[in-house]
């Protein structure tokens, strides 16, 4: 498959050496779940299914211009210290598991487009400078490839691009407030220079969505490069932090998604 412009190999020296790490670790150390801790798989099957019930994000106050999103699970439970142990601690084995749910999330949003035949784009939130030095590796960019190769696997016509960079300074977003994220965030995320596949449907892929803050700016910044009359940007994740609901309702159902999809299960 042809390399879009601003592809790059995800393979890169700092991931190598993440997965070194890692492999040697495993002989060293028993293997845990990142998700409750049982000896075994790395993301044993119990929290593995945590991570196969694909629904649309909805932040608290959705920000003008959020994009329709698909989160393959809630940010909550063993999710969230599965996907911590990835992002912060180095658990780069994660990565197959947690690509396969994002792989389920796009699949989910891809089937609502007028033309569910379409090819993805798959586009990842860039980190920070400081986010890079300070965990040797772009996560989201694991993810996203590792989500393209489950895609493609299941008949998908998938590819990753780095569309965007970022430009700038943002401080830490946690515990900012929505309003103060989205401050945080205007003008440090620009489009690269590239042509686009005709009729690919750009979907923005990040690993955790809360405020929306983030995938409405990056949806924002590809807003241009996307047809006029075709499909808007859309968005996936792979676990959106719960909204709160009040007493007596109950969250929205799950959305429906092809289940082709490889890697729910627990894997290595």
């Amino acid at each position: 498959m042809r390399a879009w412009p601003g592809s790059r190999p995800v393979g890169t020296l700092p991931a190598v050496r993440t997965g070194l790490a890692a492999a040697l670790a495993d002989l060293l150390l028993p293997r845990v779940c990142a998700g409750c801790g049982v000896p075994g798989a790395v993301l044993c099957r119990p929290c593995a299914s945590s991570l196969a019930v694909p629904h649309l994000a909805q932040p608290r106050r959705f920000p003008a211009g959020f994009p329709p999103t698909v989160a393959a699970g809630r940010y909550a439970g063993p999710v969230r210290p599965a996907v911590n142990a990835f992002k912060e601690h180095g658990r780069a084995e994660l990565a197959r598991p947690l690509g396969a749910a994002l792989a389920l999330a796009v699949a989910a949003v891809r089937s609502g487009l007028d033309d569910p035949g379409a090819p993805v784009l798959l586009v990842p939130v860039p980190s920070s400078a400081a986010a890079l030095r300070a965990r040797g590796r772009d996560h989201v960019r694991e993810l996203a490839a590792r989500a393209a190769t489950e895609l493609r696997a299941a008949g998908v016509p998938a590819s990753v691009a780095r569309l965007l960079r970022r430009v700038g300074r943002a401080r830490d977003s946690a515990g900012l407030t929505a309003a103060e994220r989205r401050a945080n965030l205007a003008g440090t995320l620009r489009l690269r220079p590239g042509a686009l596949p005709p009729g690919a449907a750009l979907v923005v892929v990040d690993d955790v969505v809360t405020s929306g803050a983030t995938l409405t700016a990056a949806a924002g910044v590809l807003a241009p490069l996307a047809a006029p009359g075709g499909p808007p940007v859309l968005a996936a994740v792979v676990a959106a932090t719960p909204r709160r609901t009040p007493r007596g309702t109950s969250p929205g159902k799950p959305h429906r998604a092809r289940d082709r999809l490889s890697g729910q299960g627990g894997g290595d």
